[in-house]
């Protein structure tokens, strides 16, 4: 693909809630370009994109998979996430390394919470998006009430771009406004076929008004549509697809079509949007990078001529090997080339080249600017990691990840699996940064963490499944976290001779506790820093972090909190490394003890949906779990209950809330804050 025009390259993902059709629609994408042939369903296991034997046991998605497609002239980089929120690590991951993303919305369920967290993580990476609103042939498909949503939840700004022919199961049709015409899909060919007709009689005048506000929008970046719009002047749609793709790429809009694709309509019309309004690898704003040998910030501009700047955005470990997933913003890459590790500062050589298809390679002998590809041979390469040259090294900004809140206790079944464990769990950290492993101090036991019950069964069934690894687990367990109720503080001055020299650290510090929700805050005074030479100070910082990695109780990482540093003078004679360290540690251990330590425990926002008839029921059950309904909004022959819940009482749920709902129930999830544990379990922890 190295001889392919960069302006025709389209690197996207799908993002969505969980059950909003992504899978389904990567599986029309991908038949209707040709890549394949045959169709297969996710409610079946037989979607090409979830390849992995947990996704077709479950039906959802659990690892974002990548393909490579062409339509027209373009060729598309596709990425396909999931919609769990125990997952997100997948979403966020690939959000930092696309150009741009269709976000998909039920006409049914509209804007549900995953929606609006995948939304937030595409504005963080200032992703462009368009939108596909999904399932227009469910009973209470309403697209109308879906654009209210996204302006009052997400604070989008949708722009329609089409209007349905056909309500609910009559659903067979749009009308493309843009362009003035009817568009109906045959079912009898898959929807292969489209048959172009007028605009019935009874839809002209929403056309008419609908595709006014579309010059509106359209006339906020082409002025001489805004004059011809204001002189009643016609206006084509050739020149309304360049306005609005400027108002995309500046991510100031959303295109929004209408589709069903698991019916096979709407599909052909967002590939054909995809090439007109979502960016190219050339439209994008340089990478910002930091030079290593310089420390000069620099702007990375899509060049195959350029500097190789590469950002490793996936690890996979595939049959024992790691694959490495790269979108590269700079230069070429070549099988057998030596690439520069940003974090390691060593070299490494990259053995083979692929384009992936799902779970399938294809070999490829060059990569440039704009592509998205994976390597074999980076054995010390991790997600996040900036590949470059050893002469021209380089840093791109790194990924943020998400908060683990759920722990396992694990064993291994038999001798020989103790010997299989480690090096099984190291290949899942390998793929996952939001899976932790660690050793309980007290009874020794390995402790697995990560986002959810769902996320550590997967990695318990893969264990088995991956590595041969069988194993025994305990009871998912909370991750909680420690903080004080009173300010306090603590002078300590550590002196002591340790193999003939004098080590010696002198530390003051003040701990004040914050309101909930507002993280560890760390701080060192400026008159502090200047007493130290430049290259100790990041590491005064380092030793406070790692100083509050561990409670004085329980021993959770503390949070909610400000930790000031007001005192630590430096003696170029006497002061050690090891004696700040030590200084640090015991004045931060003394303050933390002096200052009532309590525990927090995690809360997570809910949405449960459940007929109307059950919701009574429902919300008495989450009452009973100490939750907090924050509101109900009624929709045909459902309640929607949104609530907050600590996670402790939500292991188990989905039985309970199935047989309270005759199966007819269903929730998801995500982390929101840490809040103040109740008194049982302030004594089990042996707080005071």
């Amino acid at each position: 693909m190295a001889d392919v025009n960069r302006n025709q390259i389209r690197n996207f993902g799908i993002i969505s809630h969980i059950d909003a059709g992504k899978t389904t629609v990567s599986e029309r994408i991908l038949f209707y370009t040709g890549e394949i042939h045959k169709m297969g369903e996710v409610h079946d296991g037989m979607a090409v994109m979830d390849w992995m034997d947990q996704e077709q046991e479950r039906g959802i998605t659990i690892t974002a998979s990548a393909t490579t497609c062409s339509w027209r002239d373009y060729t598309f980089n596709l990425i396909d996430t999931p919609g769990h929120i125990d997952f997100t690590i997948e979403v966020e991951r690939s959000l930092r390394a696309l150009d741009g993303a269709v976000a998909i919305f039920s006409a049914v369920e509209g804007v549900q919470p995953q929606s609006e967290s995948v939304w937030r993580q595409a504005d963080r990476y200032s992703v462009p998006r368009i939108c596909l609103i999904n399932k227009m042939d469910r009973i209470g498909a309403d697209h109308r009430d879906v654009l209210i949503a996204m302006i009052e939840k997400l604070h989008a700004k949708p722009i329609l771009l089409q209007l349905p022919i056909g309500h609910e199961d009559a659903f067979r049709g749009v009308v493309d406004l843009v362009n003035e015409k009817a568009i109906l899909f045959d079912e009898e060919d898959f929807g292969k076929t489209l048959t172009e007709e007028d605009i019935p009689a009874e839809l002209l005048e929403d056309v008419h008004q609908a595709r006014e506000r579309i010059i509106e929008a359209a006339a906020d970046y082409d002025d001489s549509i805004l004059n011809d719009f204001l002189e009643g002047e016609p206006i084509s749609g050739e020149r309304l697809m360049p306005a609005l793709r400027q108002g995309v790429i500046g991510c100031h809009i959303s295109p929004v079509f209408l589709g069903s694709a698991l019916r096979n309509k709407g599909i052909q019309p967002l590939l054909d949007a995809i090439c007109s309004l979502l960016p190219s690898p050339l439209d994008i704003p340089p990478a910002d990078a930091m030079r290593l040998d310089n420390e000069q910030q620099e702007k990375i501009e899509t060049d195959s001529k350029g500097p190789l700047c590469a950002l490793a955005f996936k690890v996979l470990a595939d049959e024992g090997r790691k694959l490495t997933y790269l979108r590269i913003y700079s230069g070429s890459l070549k099988p057998g080339d030596a690439v520069y590790n940003s974090r390691t500062l060593g070299e490494e050589k990259v053995a083979r080249l692929f384009r992936m298809h799902s779970h399938k390679r294809e070999r490829i002998d060059r990569a440039v600017a704009g592509d998205i590809v994976t390597a074999t041979g980076l054995k010390n390469v991790l997600t996040g990691d900036t590949i470059s040259l050893a002469e021209t090294p380089l840093q791109l900004a790194g990924l943020e990840y998400p908060e683990p809140v759920v722990s396992l206790a694990v064993e291994p079944k038999t001798v020989d699996d103790r010997d299989k464990l480690p090096p099984a769990l190291e290949k899942l950290q390998w793929e996952d940064p939001t899976f932790l492993v660690k050793e309980d101090p007290e009874t020794g036991q390995t402790l697995l963490t990560g986002m959810g019950e769902l996320h550590l069964e997967v990695v318990v069934q893969r264990l088995e499944t991956d590595f041969g690894v069988g194993t025994i687990t305990g009871r998912p367990q909370v991750v909680y976290r420690e903080t004080l109720t009173k300010e306090s503080g603590h002078h300590e001055l550590f002196e002591r001779e340790i193999d003939g020299k004098i080590h010696q650290g002198e530390a003051h510090i003040r701990i004040v506790p914050t309101p909930r929700r507002s993280g560890l805050q760390i701080e060192i005074p400026a008159e502090v820093l200047e007493q130290w030479p430049e290259e100790n100070r990041e590491a005064l910082q380092l030793k406070l972090e790692a100083a509050c990695q561990s409670g004085p109780v329980a021993g959770y990482p503390l949070t909610d909190m400000q930790l000031t540093l007001s005192k630590a003078p430096y003696d170029g004679n006497k002061t050690t490394d090891l004696g700040i360290s030590a200084a640090i540690n015991r004045a931060v251990s003394q303050a933390l003890s002096s200052g009532k330590p309590t525990l927090l425990e995690p809360v997570m926002a809910l949405e449960l949906t459940a007929p109307a008839d059950y919701t009574g029921r429902v919300m008495g059950s989450l009452q009973q779990k100490r939750g907090q309904v924050e509101g109900v909004t009624s929709r045909p022959g459902q309640d929607v209950v949104r609530a907050t819940v600590p996670l402790l009482e939500m292991f188990g749920y989905m039985t309970e809330l199935r047989s309270a709902t005759k199966g007819q129930g269903s929730f998801t999830m995500e982390f929101s804050h840490f809040d103040q544990a109740p008194l049982e379990t302030l004594q089990k922890f042996g707080f005071k």
